[in-house]
C-alpha cells in the first residue's frame, strides 16, 4: 500500500507529465525526489475526466516497470492515444480530473467450475481481467461501482470489454483473473 503522499506525487507527475508532452514535445524525466517505493515494478492506470466524463484511460496491468515510469508513459498515453477519444489538447487541460490507479499483480481466479466466479469477486475490491485466445479485456475496480453492477454483470462486462459474448465467462475455457487497485485522485 503507497502513502496518500505518495499517491498524490504521482497524480501530480501525471498531469506534469501531459503538461510536458502537450508543450515541449518531451517525454518527462523521472524526478530525483521520487520516493524508492515509487521505483519499484508495479501496474499502473491513468483515467482522464471531463465533466464526469471518461476522457482517457490507459494503463499497464502487469508489473513491468517501475512504477514512477509507467505512470510518466501512461498518463502520455491516456491524453494522446486512446483509440475511443481524439487526442487531448493543451486548452483542454485544466478542464481534466486525472486518477491515478496503482495496481497489485493480477491472479488466475481458480473455480471448479465457471458459475462459480461470481462468488469469488468483491465488487469494489477487485479489478477483473477476462482472456480467451487473443482477446483481452480489463475493467478497473472502481467501474462496477460507478456502473452499480454486481459480480455477474461486472464479469459480463469484461467479456464484452475484450471484444466476447458477455456470458464468455461461463465458458470452461476463458481465463479470469483479479486484481486490486489502490485509486489516487485530484
Amino acid at each position: 500500500m503507497l502513502s496518500d503522499e505518495e499517491g498524490d506525487f504521482l497524480v501530480k507527475l501525471a498531469r506534469k507529465s501531459i503538461e510536458t508532452y502537450l508543450k515541449e514535445k518531451r517525454i518527462l524525466e523521472v524526478p530525483e525526489d521520487t520516493p524508492k517505493t515509487l521505483k519499484e515494478d508495479m501496474g499502473a492506470f491513468v483515467t482522464l475526466n471531463r465533466n464526469g466524463q471518461l476522457r482517457g484511460c490507459i494503463g499497464y496491468p502487469e508489473p513491468i516497470k517501475p512504477l514512477v515510469n509507467a505512470v510518466i508513459e501512461v498518463a502520455i498515453s491516456s491524453a494522446l492515444q486512446d483509440p475511443r477519444f481524439p487526442p487531448v489538447t493543451s486548452s483542454e487541460l485544466e478542464n481534466l480530473h486525472l486518477e491515478v490507479s496503482v495496481l497489485t499483480k493480477p491472479e488466475i481466479i481458480m473455480v471448479d467450475k465457471p458459475n462459480d466466479y461470481p462468488e469469488k469477486i468483491i465488487v469494489g475490491e477487485d479489478g477483473l481481467i477476462v482472456e480467451s485466445g487473443y482477446s483481452r479485456g480489463l475493467l478497473l475496480p472502481q467501474v462496477a461501482v460507478e456502473w452499480q453492477w454486481d459480480a455477474e454483470d461486472f464479469l459480463s462486462n469484461t467479456c464484452m470489454k475484450a471484444g466476447l459474448n458477455a456470458d464468455c465467462w461461463l465458458d470452461p475455457q476463458v481465463k479470469i483473473y483479479k486484481f486490486q487497485g489502490q485509486i489516487f485522485q485530484e
